[in-house]
């Protein structure tokens, strides 16, 4: 019985950029060890002929805007059929059929020999991370030849963005009690110098399986993206700070539940303790009870449109413009964030909508009379009713001028496959 037969996989995954004269041998040694499989080539914006090479050794390609490895073998996995996958790198020599033989969840090929690289502190700092998170104590943490099983393909899919694909694929597949195991091949690969080029390569292994590692989200595309709201807990405003920690509670343990009426009939939720909590250090911060509804509502409001890319952060930006105050303090940071969120690099979560949201009730509280304080305490009630029924984005984008708005600056490119 040939290792293919044993525990074939249904796709054999792979991602390439720039890979021209390397990726053609490479699909075709693939087609030939797993005849059954149907190989994906995610080709992340190359610029040379990968694309046209890969579909020539007959190929299924995927030609994607430059987003990144994670993303583009996340692209790979959601056009295979349901089943088992074997993931490989575009450059790789050698058999990866022993990885199909073993029966843990998830297999990783571990090179017997090393080639090239640089002084391993990416490695090295991914089994640290690896093992701090899951308790897996991985030799190769950052090896791209991997064969999952059906479930744990559903633990690690979509992947985390970039190159720290592979080490938060092994935390998640490891958290999710399943079975990891790491295999000796005679592997080979196009390897890296102690180059510059070398040296920039493993800098950013490095800061993306870091990140990787950190709080995600998985965004309306399906992507899955870093979460940076909680950075706004690090800001000079204590309530706001609150209101961040609160939120990140959300983002990391949040169910499916969505709305006030939802997270009331759970009971036992973040989102109720979202209810309580916010409403409470607003009124701690301002002393008024016109101060702790401004605040829970500003927050609920600004996290009810945090549904699509940059929509929260132009509504702080326009909204402190009118209310100022505190608020004005996280100008530069929001700023900073926009391009990063329109172009679905990063994500603000639940802990920046919310803090975000939090700054403007307390900029109004001292901005606004008590008349205004009452007038903005209903407006943003309706609002919270009126999301409750129906999307606010859906309101947003049924209407012309506020649908350009929240258009400008957005990245709508998507991949084509052929």
């Amino acid at each position: 019985m040939t290792c293919a037969s044993v525990n074939p996989p249904v796709a054999i995954l792979v991602a390439a950029r720039n890979e021209a004269g390397r990726i053609g041998p490479t699909v075709r040694r693939l087609k030939g060890s797993f005849p059954d499989a149907e190989v994906i080539v995610a080709d992340d914006g190359s610029e040379d002929g990968t694309a046209d090479e890969a579909e020539a050794a007959g190929a299924l390609v995927l030609r994607l805007p430059p987003r990144g490895k994670g993303e583009a073998l996340s692209a790979a996995e959601r056009a295979a059929s349901p089943g088992r996958l074997l993931l490989c790198d575009a450059d790789l020599v050698g058999d990866l059929g022993p990885l199909l033989e073993n029966d843990a969840d998830l297999a990783i090929a571990a090179f017997a020999e090393r080639q090239g690289g640089g002084f391993g502190i990416a490695k090295r700092a991914g089994r640290v991370v690896v093992r701090a998170a899951s308790g897996f104590d991985a030799r190769e943490p950052l090896s791209g030849q991997r064969a999952y099983s059906p479930v744990a393909r559903l633990a690690a899919f979509p992947l985390a963005p970039g190159f720290g694909c592979e080490v938060r694929a092994t935390i998640d597949v490891a958290r999710a009690g399943l079975a990891v195991a790491e295999i000796q091949l005679p592997l080979g690969h196009r390897a890296t110098g102690r180059d510059l080029r070398g040296f920039l390569h493993r800098g950013r292994q490095l800061l993306d399986l870091l990140v990787g590692a950190g709080p995600l989200a998985v965004n309306y595309r399906g992507r899955r993206l870093p979460l940076v709201g909680w950075l706004l807990a690090l800001g000079p405003q204590r309530a706001a700070s609150a209101v961040a920690l609160v939120g990140l509670a959300d983002d990391l343990w949040s169910g499916p539940e969505r709305g006030f009426r939802a997270h009331l009939g759970a009971r036992h939720t973040t989102g109720v303790l979202k209810l309580l909590v916010i409403p409470a250090i607003g009124l701690l911060a301002t002393r008024k009870l016109s101060g702790a509804l401004l605040v829970g509502l500003s927050a609920n409001a600004l996290n009810q449109l945090d549904t699509r890319p940059g929509r929260a952060l132009k509504a702080f930006l326009l909204a402190t413009l009118v209310v100022r105050g505190e608020a004005q303090r996280y100008l530069k940071g929001a700023v900073l964030l926009l391009p990063y969120d329109l172009r679905e690099m990063t994500m603000l979560g639940d802990a920046g909508a919310n803090a975000l949201g939090a700054l403007l009730g307390l900029s109004s509280v001292d901005r606004l009379t008590e008349r205004g304080r009452i007038a903005a305490i209903a407006m943003l009630a309706g609002l919270t009713l009126a999301g409750e029924r129906r999307s606010l984005g859906a309101l947003i984008e049924r209407t012309p001028v506020l649908r350009e708005l929240d258009a400008l600056g957005r990245s709508n490119c998507t991949g084509r496959g052929r």
